[in-house]
């Protein structure tokens, strides 16, 4: 886990981000339901979708509840199509 500490540092410093708001148990949580229950590809990309909601003012808290609520209906979600 150092390495990925020492990575997500160097990452942060590069890109203008606080290192300490980082939680990795959560982020890595979130990957691994998305790629158990959906799909393994869905890992990155939600990971991604979530930061961006994050970046737009959700807190993470909220952000992982939500993703643990559609994971949780997978694949039985009602779209209204």
């Amino acid at each position: 886990m150092d390495d990925l500490r020492e990575w997500t540092s160097i990452l942060c410093s590069d890109l203008g981000l606080d290192p300490d708001h980082v939680d990795h148990g959560l982020i890595l949580a979130m990957a691994r339901d998305a790629g158990r229950v959906v799909a393994k590809p869905a890992a990155p990309i939600t990971v991604y979708l979530v930061g961006m909601a994050v970046a737009n003012g959700l807190s993470p808290a909220e952000a992982a509840q939500r993703l643990g609520e559609l994971t949780q209906r997978w694949p039985r979600i009602d779209w209204g199509d």
